[in-house]
């Protein structure tokens, strides 16, 4: 009989453990659960591909750990009324074409809430795909930094969404922190996102509110493309490589109150600027009838690059601040950026106020002929200290007649606002 107990407990001793046996009180949980309970998830590693099709909350206990085992999704929401909330989620599947995803909400869920979760090692944190009225908040997600950045997820993706609110979630490591597509009437508000590609991408979407997020040490900030209506208010980008806000055929939008400081542009290994990748605060392209306002540029290469078709808009109120270069604009149209007597701070305008108004009593001009020359024609660059380059420089001066059309701020401001959008 001893030596019978004996084998078994070797057999016992020797044999796998089976993740099936893990995992399968939490599936049985969900599965059991009545529409509108609670599920609390205990604390351990729980091996799973849940997926939540009535309404139940999901709750972690500390150290609960839904982890997908390298595939599919870790949790998949195919109903409305679902929480999931204060659990670590990991190892999803690295499908692009699958959109695998630590959470992947189904586009028939609504009023889903997804708030105080870890999600990491996963291709997509959050991929809602055409869901409404969904709430992303609070949560902290990492990326597969093993794969390309092309290669990668975003952190949240949006794929025909609306009344959705992503909220005070921390990004990195992804492809795109956020990443908005054909997705209306969405609040994108306080997140911060570093280490990306684009830390807001916007594609085809309309009256959006992106308010008070934070982009910093990313290739770009804000890349908002192909969409209108937008209210981009009190937004953060700092230490970008390329530009802090790319306005790409972008229209009917308020762009208000936002910093943007030290866009540094793409740098070789010696530390040299590559031509023709300056870094660009500002980078507006083919986008007209928006409002640019009370913004800060500053400490960048380019404070503003205005360029292809890029009319009818309004500037005033804007700091532009101890960039290398204020102003660059290469169209063939004049504009005035001022409005009702107010334009923008320069730290650069030399400029008096005899009259003490706060208004500079010459209109300041941040660009000449010899700029737009030398932007059409790089290689002028070796004329920059001949004769004849200073002597055109001279005659734009005393003769503003010869000077070609350019920006004009009419009411340039002697003093920097504060901030007020």
């Amino acid at each position: 009989m001893n030596t019978l107990r004996s084998l078994a407990a070797l057999l016992l001793a020797l044999s796998p453990v089976l993740p099936a046996h893990a995992h399968e009180p939490l599936e049985q949980a969900v599965a059991a659960a009545a529409p509108g309970a609670t599920v609390s998830v205990p604390a351990g590693v729980h091996t799973v591909h849940l997926k939540l099709d009535k309404p139940v909350t999901l709750i972690g206990q500390p150290g609960a750990i839904l982890d997908g085992g390298g595939s599919g999704d870790a949790v998949r929401i195919g109903a409305s009324g679902v929480t999931v909330r204060g659990l670590t989620l990991r190892r999803s599947g690295s499908d692009l074409t699958a959109m695998n995803a630590g959470i992947f909400v189904e586009r028939q869920a609504r009023d889903v809430t997804i708030s105080g979760n870890r999600i990491e090692d996963s291709l997509f944190g959050v991929y809602l795909d055409g869901a409404a009225d969904v709430r992303v908040e609070r949560n902290t997600i990492r990326g597969m930094r093993t794969l390309r950045v092309a290669d990668r997820g975003d952190g949240i993706h949006l794929w025909n969404d609306t009344g959705c609110t992503i909220d005070g979630n921390d990004i990195a490591g992804t492809r795109d922190g956020i990443y908005v597509y054909v997705s209306p009437h969405n609040t994108i508000a306080r997140n911060v996102v570093h280490d990306v590609r684009y830390g807001i991408h916007y594609m085809y979407s309309q009256h959006n509110l992106l308010l008070d997020n934070v982009s910093r040490g990313n290739l770009a900030g804000y890349a908002l493309m192909s969409s209108d209506h937008l209210k981009v208010i009190g937004n953060t980008a700092e230490d970008e490589d390329s530009y802090g806000f790319l306005l790409n055929y972008i229209s009917h939008s308020e762009i208000a109150g936002n910093q943007i400081r030290r866009i540094n542009g793409l740098r070789d290994t010696q530390g040299g600027l590559i031509d023709g990748t300056e870094g660009k605060g500002l980078f507006v392209y083919l986008s007209q009838f928006n409002t640019i306002h009370d913004n800060l540029a500053a400490d960048s290469q380019i404070g503003i690059h205005v360029t292809a078709g890029s009319e009818n808009n309004r500037l005033w109120g804007n700091r532009f601040v101890d960039n290398r270069i204020q102003v660059k604009y290469v169209q063939n149209l004049a504009q005035e950026w001022s409005a009702n007597s107010r334009g923008n701070f320069w730290s650069d305008y030399l400029g008096w106020d005899l009259d003490a108004d706060g208004i500079g009593d010459i209109p300041f001009r941040p660009n000449d002929g010899v700029d737009v020359l030398l932007w059409k024609y790089p290689s002028a660059r070796n004329l920059m200290s001949s004769p004849a380059v200073l002597l055109l420089r001279y005659v734009q001066r005393a003769f503003p007649v010869f000077t070609p059309p350019s920006v004009q701020d009419s009411h340039p401001l002697m003093k920097a606002p504060r901030s007020s959008p």
